[in-house]
């Protein structure tokens, strides 16, 4: 595939930072896929779509969810941070004909993830987080280190998941429902 298009699109889309995270998380996915033997073409590509209505307004994604009628989990509309997952599935599908399930999946729920991820699923979500473009390494090598251990995925995913549970404690922040029911299922398989 030739990402000329998309990767405009991107620049035109997104800032700077966000740009340079979404190569980023596209790179990192592409390394995990080949590490986990997962499509390291498919990788780049949810990868480097992932991000891709991030920097749509508030305003803008709540009226593309709405007018699109695209299924928003219970509690999600609560943090505007994670409502462009949704959408970015959307834009790829429409905006650059992505018809691949798993590509829109792994993009759809990069943000919040879901109670039975597949590899590739968590590959997605995990790049994301750790990429190393504009993610912190006191962050993002203890995560990094798991993911050469046995049941690495799961292990990376559930400290994803610890971390991000603290963030959002610390921010005096809600936590969605399926945030804690995913990281109550890791546990017990790590």
């Amino acid at each position: 595939m030739d990402y000329t298009e998309i990767k405009k699109w991107l620049k035109e889309n997104l800032t700077d930072e966000r740009y340079s995270h979404t190569l980023g998380t596209a790179e990192c996915a592409k390394e995990l896929a080949l590490q986990y033997g997962e499509n390291s073409e498919k990788a780049y590509l949810a990868g480097l779509l992932h991000d891709c209505a991030k920097c749509f307004s508030t305003e803008k994604l709540l009226k593309i969810i709405d007018d699109e009628n695209l299924d928003v989990v219970s509690g999600e509309k609560q943090n505007y941070k994670t409502l462009h997952a949704p959408v970015s599935a959307y834009i790829a599908k429409k905006e650059f004909n992505i018809t691949d399930d798993e590509i829109l999946s792994a993009i759809r729920w990069h943000t919040l993830g879901k109670l039975s991820m597949t590899n590739f699923e968590k590959i997605i979500f995990i790049a994301d987080k750790i990429e190393p473009n504009t993610r912190e390494d006191e962050y993002a090598l203890p995560i990094r280190k798991l993911l050469n251990e046995d049941n690495g995925l799961n292990k990376a995913l559930l400290k994803c998941y610890k971390e991000t549970i603290k963030s959002l404690v610390d921010r005096d922040l809600k936590i969605c429902m399926l945030t804690i029911e995913i990281y109550n299922k890791l546990l017990l398989a790590v």
